[in-house]
């Protein structure tokens, strides 16, 4: 073969020998490529699995809290927690250190319905212990499907040892505080109540509430540690006697309610009050339809010839009436449409002494008109009469006025009829007209005479302070108030008998009777206001405020002077020394 024909073999098998290992390098990538996409696919196939298997488990859990969101909430009796349940209240006090309320240590019955196995059995068991127990109450509490319900709170010793004698499966114990009140009803209206978990919903009970307490037990910060005791102006001693006397002269003068009050003239301290009918702050819920009201300070009454103390102050005071001044009594008030007449009239001139002594509605009206009618309201405002009095105590009542004043209102009013407001704030006022003038808000809280000064207002000059004191000393001596006296003491004061309305008329069987008063006048210490609703007799039969209303101050002062520290007054041969002015 020619060197030529080698030559074109060789370049033919080379070429072949290249084709054939370009072949099989194109097969090579070509396989490769085809792993490599396999695998990716089936990295991105788990990761969707992943993110599917995410997906579904966050969706089962929100579709969950939706679900949760939405239900009902299981209806349970007031349940807290444990700590809560035996968070303390401070102590209450009176002003010489006795307790009117207190903690003590209690335990609740509950039940875990989940763990019931027979709710009829339970019931059937826990009447032998409880027979009071509302069976189909208790019944609908075992048989729901929460896992806590209250049975029964606050019980006692006896009461908890007889349930666990008793070996019921479900059932348990919880301790928590319950609020004692050692006075029982002594004091109600003025320390007031909690409820069944331990928070205040009454009296200075509910005032510790607001200021602060509610809402550190609202967050969870009050703890079982016991707190600082709150101390009262309250002198348990003479709240005692008052309480024993609206109640024994209810029955004595056969009314259907009653109330009093002692005040320091001189620091607004309520040293005792009280209001019939009351109730027991122990078990508040049997007092719940007539003895919850507090008449002395939420209940409104037309005080009657009370006011004459105030119109004479008010006429004194403008400079525009003495001492001296006499008015002409001898003639009914003739004014739109009304008949204005003394009760028991002289027929003739009277001194303002005399119209005081008296109880004059003419005259009072006349000295009235003297003033005018918004140097009348003006006046009543300046002592408080018609705005809501400021104190400690939450139930505390807004009087009554007309909306407009005429001359017809200024009239009446003058005379007690006419504006309606509430035991306590008259007492405040009658406080400053014989303490020197100074309207001094009333508290149930100690309070010094140095701290009252700050808080006092005067509301007239100390003239006609001094002549209030002369007036109140003049009508008990000389008129209504001779049954409110009381031998060295000095007590001075005025009568109120005001007609009570009935379907919108004054009614002359029904009467709202009051005596306000100070002792000793010549200086005065202490105010008393008492009241008797709707008494049917008095002493020596009649029902006017001189015969049951004022022995009923005649009452307290005499058995708690003594109490207070008011020495009494008496001359060498051993007689009462009078009051010199």
């Amino acid at each position: 073969m020619s060197f030529l024909s080698r030559i074109m073999v060789l370049k033919s098998r080379a070429h072949l020998s290249t084709g054939s290992r370009r072949s099989t390098a194109v097969s090579g990538d070509t396989t490769f490529e085809g792993v490599g996409k396999r695998k990716a696919a089936q990295a991105r196939n788990r990761v969707g699995l992943i993110i599917v298997g995410f997906v579904a488990v966050y969706g089962v859990i929100g579709g969950r809290l939706v679900q949760y969101g939405m239900a009902q909430p299981e209806i349970t009796s007031s349940i807290m927690p444990a700590d809560r349940l035996m968070a303390s209240r401070p102590d209450l006090l009176d002003r010489n250190g006795e307790v009117l309320a207190t903690d003590i240590r209690t335990v609740s019955l509950y039940a875990e319905p989940h763990k019931i196995v027979d709710a009829d059995e339970v019931i059937e068991k826990l009447a032998t212990v409880l027979p009071d127990l509302d069976a189909r109450s208790i019944y609908g509490k075992l048989s729901s499907k929460s896992h806590f319900q209250w049975l029964r709170r606050q019980l006692t010793p006896k009461q908890q040892s007889q349930i666990l004698a008793l070996g019921i499966p479900g059932i348990g114990f919880r301790p928590e505080k319950r609020r004692f009140y050692p006075g029982g009803a002594t004091a109600a209206h003025v320390v007031g109540h909690v409820n069944i978990d331990n928070r205040g919903v009454a009296g200075m009970e509910r005032y510790v509430d607001s200021q602060g307490l509610a809402d550190l037990a609202a967050v969870g910060m009050t703890s079982d540690q016991p707190l600082e005791p709150v101390r009262l102006s309250i002198d348990l001693r003479v709240q005692s006697i008052v309480r024993e006397v609206i109640y024994s002269s209810i029955d004595k003068y056969q009314a259907v309610g009653a109330g009093a009050v002692v005040l320091d003239v001189h620091t607004g301290e309520v040293i005792a009050m009280a209001s019939a009918p009351d109730y027991d702050p122990n078990t508040p819920a049997a007092g719940a339809e007539e003895g919850w009201l507090n008449r002395m300070s939420n209940g409104t009454f037309e005080m009657g010839s009370t006011f004459k103390a105030f119109t004479t102050a008010m006429a004194l005071d403008s400079g525009k009436v003495k001492m001296t001044d006499s008015f002409d009594a001898r003639f009914p008030i003739r004014i739109g449409g009304f008949t204005i007449k003394d009760f028991h009239g002289k027929g003739r001139m009277l001194t303002v002494p005399e119209v005081f002594q008296y109880s004059s509605n003419i005259g009072t009206a006349k000295m009235a008109d003297v003033v005018g009618i918004e140097g009348h309201k003006e006046f009543l405002t300046r002592l408080g009469l018609l705005t809501r009095t400021q104190t400690e105590l939450p139930e505390v009542a807004m009087p009554s006025q007309p909306r407009e004043w005429k001359k017809i209102h200024s009239v009446t009013i003058s005379f007690g009829h006419g504006v309606s407001t509430t035991p306590l704030q008259t007492a405040v006022a009658v406080a400053a007209l014989v303490n020197g003038g100074k309207l001094i808000p009333p508290t149930f809280l100690p309070r010094t005479r140095d701290e009252a000064d700050l808080v006092a207002q005067r509301v007239m000059k100390e003239s006609t302070s001094e002549d209030m004191r002369f007036l109140f000393d003049w009508n008990a001596t000389k008129g209504s108030g001779k049954r409110a006296l009381v031998e060295g003491f000095n007590v001075g004061g005025k009568t109120g008998t005001a007609e009570k309305v009935v379907n919108g008329r004054y009614s002359n069987e029904k009467n709202f009777n009051v005596f306000i008063a100070a002792f000793p006048i010549h200086e005065p210490q202490y105010a008393v206001l008492t009241f008797i609703d709707e008494p049917k007799t008095g002493e020596g039969g009649g029902r006017t405020a001189g015969l049951n209303a004022a022995p009923m101050v005649q009452d307290i002062i005499s058995r708690s002077a003594a109490i207070l520290g008011v020495k009494p007054r008496f001359g060498e041969d051993g007689s009462a020394l009078l009051v010199s002015y």
